[in-house]
């Protein structure tokens, strides 16, 4: 089954929106007399989107230092991003970005500074999701080829499930897979979503264990299964883009409930400590519409899924490192990170926003 959301994330690949350039199409506002910035807005066609009429409101704002260059100025001569469908970080904070544009390498590391390492995954079709497991292994779907692939993170590669360039539906493949998390015992999860709709769970040694899901909008059914992450319970998390929806699943994919209220996530991220953030929109309309992907950015309650706090973000990703960091996979061409107020010395924009529904 095509996705229109992936076609027209294809159409667009390479060099995204740039949220460090202002032009007639958009601009980045100067930061006012209270240090208060909104990120840009850039639209085709001159369309107008009011970021302030966004719901839900409750729980408040997030106060965060944005930096919304983490690591452009470092990269070597030459190379720049193109759009980022992914962040994560390694036990000692350095942090790898997963981009589609042809001027670097799919997968960039940078120290926890923002300055460059090294870069590696030549070869990698269409970058889409990017996990690091308890051990620090490199996992990644490449949509092109329809596989999961796990690195050290030299970049050695270490393991493949899927087979290479054939799509389909059964143990040995997948049809364009979305994301990749960890559960128990080395478990791994896929989220087999824009050809199918569907969750297939491996044995630590990539051994196919079970799927459950199919095309739908009842539980257990899916459309687009965009992002997963688990609990220290062992919970599954899918969201269920299409579907505006989350849904909840045991570790054996038996469905537990859903959450409803938060539009179509794009992206998922638990911690250790079960903190949870989203990177939602408000429809998948908006997803597709726009090319500056004006979605915002949520802390839940993982026991109810209530809104703790929230702030507008363009994102497709969101990950939230053990140093307390939140970084967002923008499709603009960026990795943001946002440090919570108070906390950073880097000279950054801050964003503390207060604004009605």
């Amino acid at each position: 089954m095509d996705d229109p959301a992936l076609d027209h994330q294809v159409d667009r690949f390479g060099h995204g929106t740039d949220l460090n350039r202002c032009s007639d199409r958009g601009s980045i506002p100067a930061p006012d007399s209270r240090s208060t910035a909104v990120l840009p807005v850039r639209l085709r066609e001159m369309e107008l989107v009011d970021l302030t009429a966004w719901a839900p409101r409750e729980g408040g704002s997030l106060s965060y230092r944005v930096e919304t260059r983490f690591g452009l100025d470092s990269l070597p001569e030459g190379a720049s991003f193109g759009q980022v469908s992914a962040v994560g970080t390694d036990p000692e904070g350095n942090v790898f970005a997963f981009q589609r544009g042809p001027r670097t390498d799919p997968i960039v590391v940078f120290d926890p500074q923002g300055r460059f390492l090294r870069s590696w995954g030549a070869g990698i079709g269409i970058a889409h999701g990017l996990r690091l497991d308890p051990d620090g292994a490199v996992w990644i779907t490449d949509v092109g080829s329809h596989c999961v692939l796990k690195f050290n993170r030299a970049g050695r590669l270490l393991r493949t499930l899927g087979t290479p360039g054939r799509a389909g539906a059964d143990e040995a493949t997948f049809d364009r897979p979305t994301d990749v998390t960890f559960g128990a015992n080395g478990v791994v999860y896929v989220s087999d979503g824009y050809g199918n709709s569907r969750i297939v769970r491996f044995d630590r040694n990539g051994r196919f264990i079970s799927a459950w899901g199919r095309p739908g909008s009842e539980p257990g059914e899916f459309a687009t299964p965009h992002a997963l992450a688990t609990d220290r319970e062992g919970r599954v998390y899918v969201s269920d883009r299409a579907n505006e929806r989350i849904q909840i699943f045991d570790q054996d994919g038996t469905y537990l409930s859903s959450w409803t209220h938060l539009g179509a996530t794009q992206g998922i991220d638990i911690t250790a400590g079960d903190e949870v953030w989203v990177m939602t929109f408000r429809s998948l309309d908006e997803i597709l519409r726009y090319d500056s992907m004006p979605g915002r950015l949520m802390r839940l309650d993982l026991a109810s899924g209530r809104v703790l706090g929230s702030l507008d973000a363009p994102g497709h990703s969101v990950h939230r490192s053990a140093a307390g960091d939140v970084f967002v996979g923008s499709l603009t061409g960026n990795v943001i990170r946002l440090v919570a107020a108070g906390t950073s010395e880097t000279p950054a924009m801050a964003l503390d926003e207060d604004r009605p529904g």
